[in-house]
């Protein structure tokens, strides 16, 4: 998937925090509900304007950022 068709870090909206262009609904906000257990459904209703595309996109962004990146965790 594209997602930079759909997602934007423009400095100028959100203060340069990566958010789907049109709605403006910040990448982050749409991984916290998702990680807090709502379903993508749960999601769209919360915010009528976001788009299934959009969430799919939002999770290929944060699956490449993963790739680029190492995040070290400390065994329990």
């Amino acid at each position: 998937m594209d997602w930079g068709a759909r997602i934007t870090t423009d400095p100028a909206i959100c203060h340069g925090t990566a958010c789907i262009k049109g709605p403006r609904i910040m990448a982050s906000v749409v991984l916290n509900n998702l990680a807090a257990g709502e379903s993508v459904d749960e999601t769209l209703s919360l915010y009528p304007t976001l788009r299934r595309e959009d969430v799919t996109a939002v999770m290929a962004y944060a699956a490449d950022l993963l790739r680029e990146r190492v995040v070290l965790t400390t065994a329990a």
